[in-house]
């Protein structure tokens, strides 16, 4: 576990090593993209899943951060009567760990990406809306805050992954995102799962995850991104 610094509060990081990193094959001093993962309201109560997430990313060739933004707030879990007053906070903070990881020696800032879960993907959107480093976001299932809805900012390339069926956040956020982004002419892809509700299972957990490695591919691995 590593930390940095927020709002004079120590932050947790689980750090995953790209797997051609770990494998000790970039003994030249290249530097690697990186992406932060960002889990949901339910904070680390399913963290062995998210640590799963983090390692499949990291075999695919990119550094992972696992951000413990709730430690800012001092939550296990989102406390849902703060969760408006305490939104701006987790966003600062996913900021600092934004130039946190563009700071590391190993990890190349142009190349930076966010996957973010649930209440994660709109830290995400809030986070990129005004740091240029964030070159891609993958949404699984987050909704679109109501303040960006409003400001329309300009997003980077976007996975958008999401059940028809979410019962916490509507299929209808989906679109909206989808909605800015087509207005703003960004790169996006879309992916509606029929009858998948707040998560996926199955058949299409293991869909999202491959589009997840070719999206990372394309905006955070090619000699363009």
């Amino acid at each position: 576990m590593q930390t940095f610094t927020s709002g004079g509060r120590r932050i947790g990081v689980e750090r995953f090593a790209a797997c051609s990193d770990a494998a000790g094959t970039m003994g030249s001093g290249a530097t690697m993209p990186a992406v932060l993962l960002l889990h949901g309201a339910d904070g680390l109560t399913f963290a062995e899943g998210y640590r799963l997430a983090a390692r499949t990313i990291a075999a695919s060739g990119y550094h992972v951060a696992f951000v413990h933004y709730l430690d800012r707030t001092a939550d296990q879990r989102v406390a849902y009567a703060r969760l408006r007053q305490d939104f701006p906070v987790w966003t600062e903070t996913v900021r600092d760990a934004v130039a946190w990881l563009a700071e590391q020696p190993e990890i190349n800032a142009r190349r930076l990406g966010i996957v973010g879960i649930s209440l994660g993907a709109a830290l995400a959107f809030a986070t990129a809306a005004t740091e240029p480093r964030v070159r891609a976001i993958v949404d699984y299932f987050g909704p679109l805050p109501d303040e960006l809805a409003r400001e329309r900012p300009r997003l980077p390339p976007t996975l958008i992954l999401h059940g028809s069926a979410d019962p916490i956040v509507p299929v209808c956020h989906a679109r909206a995102l989808e909605q800015l982004l087509l207005e703003q002419s960004t790169a996006y892809e879309i992916k509606i799962y029929e009858g998948q509700g707040h998560g996926l299972s199955g058949a299409a957990q293991f869909d999202a995850a491959a589009r997840v490695v070719r999206f990372l591919d394309q905006h955070l691995q090619s000699s363009a991104a």
